[in-house]
C-alpha cells in the first residue's frame, strides 16, 4: 500500500492501441526520489522512450502528472505537468498549466495518466472518479478546443467536467501545438498537442469528488494559512493581482527586454498601446484565478466593439503580447486579443506561433523569401489580417503555413539561403519574451534549459530590475550587488543553477511559479520542504529537497545527452552575441555566454568540454545507471 499522504496513490496506464486501461499503484521509491509532476515524467521518459522512438510514434509516451501539493490548501496549487518527447526539439519536453484540471484529477483519485499507443480512430479518455473508459470522438475531431469542451460537458450533463483538449493544430501535428486546459489555460510549449494528436486522443475529461488527504492536517493548515498571508502582504501583491503578467510590459520595454521585430530591438515605440493599462481600459471584465490562488493574475477580457467585437478570453499573458504584438511590429491591441483567442481555439503555443511569423517577416524584409516561397503572400510587418490568416494556415498546414508549422529551426533549414541566422531558437524551441542582452542570467537560462529556449526552467527573476532584499535573503550579503544587477554576469551561473533545481521541484509538487515563487518571492526551499513534510509525511530537510531537484534536472540533461545534446547546443543565436542591443537600459549590450557556461558547468559538476554530467556527479545523485547507459568514464 502506498505509504504517503498528499498523493492519490495510484495512476492510470492507457494503451490506445489495445484499448487497455490499467490502474497502477504509485511507486513509493519514485515519489521519494522524484516527487511527482515533471520528476515523475522525466523518470518514465528515461526508462521507456529512447532515441530510437520518434516523438509522434505510437510507442512514444504522453504523461499528465500532478504533484503532492496539487489540489491542497497551499497557495497556487492548481498546476500540473504534461511530459513527452518533443516533436519540436526532439529532446525532453514538458508543458505546465494551471487552472483546475490537475486538482480535479487528484480529486478523482489519480496522480497521473500515462498514455501510449495510437487509437484506431479518434477517442477521448473519460475519467469519473474510479470509472475510466475510452469513448468515441469522431464527432469531436475537427472541433476547436472550446467546442470540444462544451460538447463533452453536454454529453456528460455536467458543467463542472474539466478537460485537456487539442484543436485542429494538434490533430494536424503542428510541431508547436498546445493542449488547452480548463479554463483557457495552455500546456503550450514543446508541441505536446501534436503528440496527443498523433495518438488520435482528442481530449481527457475528468470529474472527481474525493479529498486530498495530508499527513499532518493541523500543521499543514497553519503552514498554508501563513503562506497565503505572506503572499498577500508582499509589496508586489497589489500590482500583480491587479494586472497579471501584462503588468510588466512597460517595465520590460524600459529595460530593453521586450522583444520587438524578431529580437531586432528590445523596446517597442508604441508600447503604451499594448500595455496592461491599455488592455484593461479596452477590454477588462473581471478578475479570475486558478485553483487555490490568492493572486488572481488571470482576467476575463471582452472586446466591446470593432471588427473583433464580442471576442472574449482569459489568460492574456505578457509573453503573448510580445509574440503577437511587438514581435511582429503590431500595436493593434484588438488584433492581439483576436490572435490570442484564435491560437487557443486552434490549440497552438502563442510564443512559437508568433515567433514563426516574425521570423518569416524578417526573411521577407531581408529578401530571403519571395512570392514564390510564400504562395503569393506579402509578409509585411504589422499586417494584422495576414497574421490571423497565417495562424489558420499553420494550424491546418495549408500552403506556406505548412512550413511554419514545423517550427523556425526546421523552416530555416528547409529555406536555406542564410535563413538560419534569423531563426530565434535554442535547440529548436522559439525564444520567449526576454532579451538576454538586457538580463544576462536569462540569456544563460535560455541556453541551458532542458527543453530548449525557456525562461521558466531557471526563472531568474531577482535581477530583472533588482531585488536586493530578496537577493540578500536567498543568497547572502556576499553576492550583492551583482546578483541583482541584470547587466552583470558575476554570480549568474549560480542563480541559474539554483533556479533550475528549485524549478524542477516546483514543477514536481504542483504549485505555481508565477503566483508564488516568482512574483511574490515568498515560497522558497524551506517553505516547499515544510509543506511537503506536513502533506506527505516524508522527512524532507532542505538539503534532501535540493538533492531531489538536482537529480531531476541532471536526469533531464542525461536524457538530452542520450539524444546527442552537448555544449555545442547550449548556444544562443548570433544576434545576441554579435549585435549590441539598441534599446533601453540594455543599449550597447551583448551576451558573452562562454565564460558563464564554464562556471555553470563547474557548479553543476559537468564536463567543461562536452557539457555532459560526469559519472561522479551522477553517482552522487543516485543516478549510477545513467552514467552506465551514457558510457561516462
Amino acid at each position: 500500500m502506498f505509504p504517503y499522504k498528499g498523493y492519490a496513490g495510484k495512476w492510470l496506464h492507457v494503451n490506445l492501441t489495445t484499448g487497455r486501461i490499467e490502474p497502477r499503484e504509485h511507486d513509493a521509491a519514485l515519489a521519494e526520489g522524484y516527487l511527482g509532476g515533471n520528476g515523475f515524467g522525466t523518470r518514465l521518459l528515461w526508462e521507456q522512450v529512447g532515441p530510437e522512438v520518434d516523438p509522434l510514434a505510437p510507442e512514444s509516451l504522453l504523461i499528465f502528472a500532478t504533484g503532492p501539493l496539487c489540489g491542497t490548501l497551499v497557495p497556487n496549487s492548481g498546476r500540473m505537468e504534461v511530459i513527452a518527447k518533443s516533436p519540436l526539439t526532439g529532446i525532453y519536453g514538458d508543458a505546465n498549466a494551471g487552472g483546475f484540471f490537475g486538482p480535479e484529477l487528484k480529486f478523482a483519485g489519480w496522480d497521473a495518466v500515462v498514455v501510449t499507443g495510437q487509437a484506431p480512430h479518434p477517442v477521448y479518455l473519460a475519467i469519473a472518479d474510479e470509472r475510466v473508459e475510452l469513448r468515441d470522438a469522431h464527432d469531436l475531431w475537427g472541433l476547436t478546443t472550446s467546442q470540444t469542451e462544451a460538447a463533452i460537458r453536454r454529453a456528460w450533463g455536467d458543467p463542472q467536467v474539466k478537460t485537456a483538449t487539442i484543436g485542429p493544430a494538434g490533430e494536424n501535428r503542428v510541431h508547436f501545438a498546445a493542449i488547452q486546459i480548463t479554463p483557457q489555460r495552455s500546456a503550450a510549449r514543446c508541441g505536446l498537442g501534436a503528440v496527443m494528436g498523433s495518438k488520435r486522443l482528442k481530449a481527457v475529461a475528468v470529474r472527481g469528488h474525493g479529498p486530498v488527504r495530508v499527513a499532518d492536517p493541523a500543521r499543514f493548515h497553519d503552514l498554508a494559512v501563513d503562506l497565503h498571508r505572506r503572499i498577500r502582504a508582499n509589496p508586489l501583491f497589489p500590482a500583480v493581482s491587479a494586472h497579471g503578467t501584462p503588468g510588466i510590459v512597460t517595465l520590460m520595454d524600459t529595460l530593453g527586454r521586450f522583444p520587438t521585430r524578431n529580437f531586432q530591438m528590445g523596446s517597442f515605440p508604441e508600447v503604451d498601446d499594448i500595455s496592461a493599462e491599455a488592455l484593461e481600459a479596452r477590454a477588462f471584465v473581471r478578475h479570475l484565478a486558478c485553483f487555490g490562488c490568492p493572486v488572481g493574475c488571470d482576467k476575463l477580457y471582452r472586446l466591446p466593439d470593432g471588427p473583433h467585437a464580442g471576442i472574449a478570453l482569459s489568460s492574456v499573458e505578457y509573453e503573448t503580447i510580445s509574440a503577437l504584438g511587438s514581435g511582429i511590429w503590431n500595436a493593434d491591441l484588438d488584433s492581439i486579443l483576436a490572435a490570442n483567442r484564435l491560437c487557443d481555439e486552434l490549440g497552438m503555443d502563442t510564443i512559437s506561433a508568433g515567433r514563426a511569423i516574425s521570423f518569416a517577416m524578417e526573411l521577407w524584409e531581408e529578401e530571403i523569401l519571395n512570392l514564390d516561397d510564400t504562395g503569393g503572400l506579402v509578409l509585411r510587418w504589422g499586417d494584422t489580417a495576414l497574421v490571423l490568416r497565417l495562424l489558420e494556415m499553420i494550424a491546418y498546414r495549408r500552403g506556406f503555413g505548412d512550413l511554419l508549422a514545423e517550427g523556425t529551426r526546421h523552416a530555416a533549414q528547409a529555406i536555406g539561403r542564410g535563413a538560419e541566422q534569423y531563426a530565434m531558437h535554442v535547440k529548436g524551441m522559439e525564444i520567449p519574451a526576454q532579451d538576454g542582452r538586457a538580463q544576462k542570467s536569462m540569456g544563460l537560462a535560455h541556453a541551458t534549459s532542458s527543453r530548449g529556449a525557456d525562461h521558466l526552467k531557471a526563472f531568474p527573476t531577482i535581477d530583472e530590475t533588482g531585488y536586493p532584499e530578496e537577493g540578500r535573503r536567498r543568497y547572502g550579503e556576499q553576492y550583492l550587488p551583482e546578483i541583482v544587477d541584470p547587466l552583470a554576469t558575476k554570480h549568474k551561473p549560480m542563480l541559474v543553477k539554483d533556479g533550475e533545481d528549485f524549478g524542477a521541484v516546483v514543477d514536481s509538487v504542483g504549485v505555481c511559479k508565477s503566483g508564488g515563487t516568482f512574483v511574490m518571492a515568498e515560497l522558497y526551499w524551506p517553505d516547499i520542504a515544510a509543506a511537503l513534510e506536513a502533506a506527505t509525511g516524508m522527512e524532507m530537510p532542505v538539503e534532501r529537497l535540493k538533492r531531489i531537484g538536482e537529480r531531476i534536472y541532471n536526469l533531464q540533461r542525461c536524457y538530452n545527452v542520450w539524444h546527442g545534446i552537448g555544449r555545442t547546443d547550449d548556444r544562443l543565436p548570433r544576434r545576441f552575441s554579435d549585435e549590441p542591443s539598441p534599446s533601453g537600459n540594455a543599449r550597447g549590450q551583448v551576451i558573452d555566454l562562454e565564460p558563464m557556461l564554464d562556471e555553470y558547468y563547474q557548479l553543476r559538476g559537468w564536463d567543461l568540454a562536452t557539457g555532459w554530467p560526469t559519472a561522479e556527479k551522477l553517482r552522487e545523485l543516485g543516478l549510477d545507471e545513467a552514467a552506465e547507459r551514457l558510457n561516462l568514464p
